[in-house]
């Protein structure tokens, strides 16, 4: 019993870690699209998880909702933060400073 519980247990922190990084390269793609289509540097070539929590999509299912930051510079010498926000690995959001962008 208790091995049934290991192996569970190994397989659920595997899964969450695939599903964190998928969620993690759509949130790099997201974020440096974004960035090319509003003409401004995506900075550092990388985004960070900020934030995570439950919540419900569309389908009023429990989904993980991942909040990820990014800089960019609409002119070189300058850094902004934006941020991209993934229900599952689904990109439900992007701000570029005050600039929104909703798919």
């Amino acid at each position: 019993m208790t091995e049934i519980l290991v192996i569970l247990l190994l397989a659920g922190g595997l899964w969450f870690i695939a599903d964190s990084l998928k969620a993690r390269e759509a949130a790099h793609v997201a974020a440096r699209k974004a960035c090319e289509e509003a003409g401004v540097q995506f900075l550092d070539d990388t985004v960070s998880q900020m934030k995570m929590k439950l919540a419900r999509d569309n389908e009023g299912r429990a989904v993980v909702e991942r909040w990820f930051r990014f800089e960019f510079s609409p002119s070189g010498d300058d850094r902004q933060q934006g941020t991209v926000r993934l229900k599952s690995c689904r990109v439900q959001e992007i701000n570029l400073n005050r600039l929104w962008l909703v798919q």
